[in-house]
């Protein structure tokens, strides 16, 4: 999403202490130079950029080297010098005085830069601020790391988010074998999709929605001007995430949306308050939204999957080899616990190395939940090592090999989609899935809080629909939209199912109705997908035939356009530029692949990649 500035040091290429020229070792501003290294290098190369920010070593790194370089060979930096220059500073960095020290300047620089409220500048550096130090010594900053990106690889090697490739068994890919469509009267089943619920405990009616902070309907939010209303009961059409009465509505009321033979739950579980965060706020929320989901659905089986608000800091899911304070076993542990009935022990023993899992909820179906934190590009951890991070993918590769020799059909959910991740695993990611293809029957995800998808294609050709993501749209209103939930119809339960899905239903509740005087919220069917959009199916190639579609249907794109938004579009119109570059992401299932495209744009000129994984996203 974008941040409204609340990632630490977003958005600036520059500062003030770049500009420093005193070469006397001894000065102030010397030492300000040398301390504040870390610093500078994450407001430049960390930040993200927008919604969804291009790697960084294709974004940032190749730009700044050769400036870097000159600085540094202006100094006539030997290769030893510079080690143990590094080894100095690391060793600096993490006394505490030191990670107070940088703190304290990212905080005057997030004030000076006025890259977020004063208050919200100090609560965000010093909720970050260990985290990063320890990130940064251990990754940018380390002598290997530095110097070999500043002086080149005869003094270290530089290889943070270089690229990777996982294994493919030996084993030959069989013919692709399209699913065909069920029997007529064969069983069907509905899956309940719920995502992006973001409870925001502070949640106040009346309270201002327009403030200055980056999240609103607070109760430090203040009180709005007269002329303007404060925000509603059930929730405001602005940066505000939901008070817990609109989920315990949304969840009393899916009666007619019923019955479910499963729910699957792709996480971001709190509020977006991501400045002022502790564990016990966000275990809170665990147990709070996990509490009222099994309260409502008894004995319906519930699958989850981890979202990358559910740690504090935002973002922050080290990779298992960090082990202490820093590792993410308190949040694992709390999940295994509040969601033990739902999992087996075989999943929840994953769950709590990695926050990922594999159970089989049917005979037939495995179910894959995937911790999608570990392709982000947010995830400040990965600086350390972003090689397929916990051997997740390597482990998926062996679930859907033992599926393919089982004759098992697999459903993956996760939180983050595929397009929106690192490049290596993202690419990584694409060529699993068109090596199982006939295994992969759904793959689920949320995180954008909009009404999406992500068609697959075959490798060699970049032409052959062979599997689509379905990206839910967010229970939140997070930011001017209904709240929401999904339904999928599934090919049901029956010996030799394909279990692909069949349709699938959004349901919103319409905020300006619910928050009028004395109303009752209800919750309402908002579209079905093959009725609306005239699917022959829900296989692939009709998600391929309807972006193509959409492209000259200025109406079919407009119902695309207010669906995706749920039903409260921006008051902007989406013209042609907009319109490609959505029509593009529809496409993008692999990041940085702008030739997924090039059959949108008749004169070739595609969409600009930086627009299109900055697209809106309010994650």
């Amino acid at each position: 999403m974008p941040r409204h500035g609340v990632s630490p040091g977003q958005g600036h290429r520059r500062s003030g202490l770049e500009q420093e020229s005193d070469r006397t070792r001894g000065s102030p501003r010397l030492r300000l130079l040398w301390m504040g290294l870390p610093l500078i290098m994450a407001l430049v190369l960390w930040a993200p950029a927008g919604a969804h920010p291009l790697p960084v070593q294709s974004q940032h790194v190749g730009r700044l080297v050769p400036q870097l370089r000159d600085a540094f060979g202006w100094w006539n930096l030997t290769c030893p010098v510079c080690k143990s220059l590094f080894t100095a500073i690391d060793f600096g960095l993490k006394k505490e005085s030191g990670v107070e020290w940088v703190g304290s300047i990212a905080t005057k620089l997030c004030k000076l830069l006025k890259i977020a409220p004063p208050a919200v500048c100090q609560s965000t550096v010093q909720l970050f601020e260990d985290d990063v130090v320890e990130v940064w010594t251990r990754s940018v900053l380390s002598p290997s790391e530095a110097c070999g990106l500043l002086l080149g690889s005869t003094c270290g090697h530089w290889d943070v988010f270089s690229s990777w490739n996982i294994s493919l068994p030996a084993v030959p890919k069989p013919a692709p074998q399209p699913p065909k469509p069920p029997a007529p009267g064969a069983p069907v089943s509905r899956i309940l999709f719920l995502t992006d619920l973001h409870w925001d405990h502070d949640y106040l009616e009346g309270t201002d929605p327009d403030c200055e902070n980056p999240l609103c309907c607070r109760q430090d939010s203040g009180l709005p001007p007269a002329s303007r209303p404060g925000a509603g009961y059930w929730g405001e059409y602005s940066k505000c995430d939901l008070p817990l009465r609109t989920l315990e509505s949304l969840l009393s009321g899916l009666g007619p949306a019923g019955p479910f033979d499963m729910v699957y739950w792709t996480g971001d579980i709190p509020a977006h308050n991501i400045w002022h965060q502790s564990r016990q706020d966000q275990l809170r929320a665990l147990t709070t939204v996990t509490a009222l989901v099994k309260k409502f659905l008894g004995p319906v089986p519930v699958y989850p999957a981890v979202g990358n608000h559910e740690s504090t800091p935002v973002n922050g899911f080290p990779p298992p080899f960090i082990e202490g304070n820093h590792s993410s076993s308190w949040l694992y542990e709390a999940m295994a616990k509040a969601w033990e009935s739902w999992l087996s022990p075989e999943a929840l023993h994953t769950l709590r190395i990695g926050g990922f899992y594999a159970l089989s909820p049917r005979p037939g179906l495995r179910l894959i939940s995937l911790n999608m934190n570990f392709c982000s590009r947010e995830n400040f951890w990965l600086l350390i090592n972003s090689t397929d991070p916990a051997g997740q993918l390597q482990w998926l590769v062996g679930e859907l090999q033992a599926a393919e020799d089982r004759g098992d059909k697999v459903h993956i959910i996760g939180h983050i989609p595929p397009g929106h991740c690192l490049k290596s695993w993202s690419w990584n990611y694409y060529r699993i899935v068109a090596r199982y293809e006939n295994t992969l029957a759904g793959q689920f995800f949320g995180h954008t809080h909009v009404d999406e998808f992500e068609v697959f294609y075959d490798e060699e050709t970049l032409s052959r629909p062979l599997s689509v993501a379905f990206l839910a749209p967010s229970a939140t209103t997070y930011i001017g939209l209904n709240p929401g939930y999904r339904v999928y119809q599934i090919d049901g339960n029956y010996p030799g199912s394909s279990h692909v899905v069949l349709d699938h239903e959004t349901y919103i509740l319409n905020l300006t109705q619910a928050n009028e005087p004395g109303a009752i919220p209800h919750w309402q069917r908002l579209y079905r997908a093959r009725e609306t959009y005239g699917l022959p199916n829900a296989l692939p190639a009709a998600w391929h035939d309807l972006v193509y579609r959409m492209r000259g249907d200025t109406q079919l794109f407009q119902t695309f356009w207010f669906l995706y938004h749920k039903g409260h579009p921006p008051s902007e119109p989406c013209g042609m530029p907009c319109r490609l570059t959505t029509l593009c992401a529809q496409l993008s299932a692999r990041s940085d692949s702008p030739a997924l495209c090039r059959h949108l744009v008749p004169d070739g000129s595609l969409p600009d990649v930086q627009s299109l994984q900055s697209r809106p996203s309010f994650c």
